[in-house]
């Protein structure tokens, strides 16, 4: 396991979007690591004398209108963020596997309702369910955390039903059955091992739409509550100064959008690494760009 694990983060790194994608999704998890220990400024502090203090030596990425320092906020907020799209993202493996596996093991009729009821559910995109679990429970970090995790794990469970199909109608599965091995040996054995490769894919995609997803929830006011620091609600605060303060939008904007693109290159580093017919395209790729210089 371990072996694999390290092969495939030799693909991953090998592959020139992978390489990418772990700098700046490195670059996310390095911020929210030193925001536990170390921030400029209290990221809460209201400091009148500092109302829009330009970018500089004191404030790195300036003021905002209250004086509160946005480097700080920043940081904060990547700590925020991570840490909701990560518990969205181990929900929406634990859902869409289950649902994956329901809607293929049990007895037909059964395996199809899973699969009927996952169809019904993906009409409904993840950020409604938020907006509706946030009028009815109240908007908060848990919230967005639920239903970011439930949505994306319907989608996962969806594309993941695919490749658990294949697996069990593979021949070594079907011999494992001829000797007597239950389902649970199968699903431990044989399915969830031959769909990680999917599944890891599929997750790094989830991590950008976690990330995307809780400032678009923060941003409309249903996501983490103040005074938590957020890249939503930062860029909601600024929004109304976009014409008079534009650079101060910036910073968590390039943020969002840098962290999102992070995680779908690894996604796509992921997917190149675990399909060897994508792999050999890139090894081609980079022979015919040596050939070339």
């Amino acid at each position: 396991m371990t072996g694999s694990v390290r092969a495939l983060a030799r693909g991953v790194w090998g592959s020139r979007s992978g390489r990418l994608g772990a700098v700046l999704s490195g670059l996310v998890v390095v911020a929210a690591a030193v925001s536990l220990v170390w921030t400029p400024y209290d990221p809460t502090r209201v400091d009148p004398a500092a109302s829009w203090a330009p970018v500089g030596t004191a404030h790195w990425f300036g003021a905002d209108r209250l004086g509160r320092d946005l480097f700080s906020q920043v940081l904060v907020g990547a700590r925020t963020t991570l840490a909701v799209a990560v518990a969205a993202t181990a929900i929406a493996a634990v859902v869409g596997v289950g649902l994956a596996l329901l809607a293929t093991l049990p007895p037909r009729l059964v395996a199809e309702g899973v699969a009927h009821l996952v169809d019904v559910l993906l009409a409904f995109p993840v950020l409604l369910l938020a907006m509706v679990l946030a009028a009815v429970y109240g908007g908060s970090r848990w919230t967005a955390i639920v239903a970011i995790g439930v949505g994306a794990g319907i989608g996962l469970g969806r594309v993941t039903r695919g490749e658990v199909r294949r697996v069990l109608g593979a021949d070594y599965v079907l011999a494992a059955r001829a000797a007597g091995a239950g389902t649970g040996r199968i699903v431990r054995r044989h399915v969830l091992p031959n769909i990680a490769p999917t599944v890891w894919v599929q997750l790094s995609l989830i991590l950008g739409l976690s990330v995307l997803t809780e400032a678009a929830l923060s941003y409309l006011g249903f996501g983490t509550p103040p005074p938590t620091p957020s890249w939503g609600r930062t860029l909601a605060e600024l929004q109304p100064y976009l014409t008079l303060r534009p650079l101060t939008l910036l910073w968590p904007g390039l943020a969002v959008v840098l962290t999102v693109l992070g995680f779908n290159l690894l996604g796509d580093g992921l997917r190149e690494a675990g399909d060897p017919r994508l792999r050999e395209r890139a090894v081609e790729r980079s022979a015919e760009r040596a050939g070339q210089t």
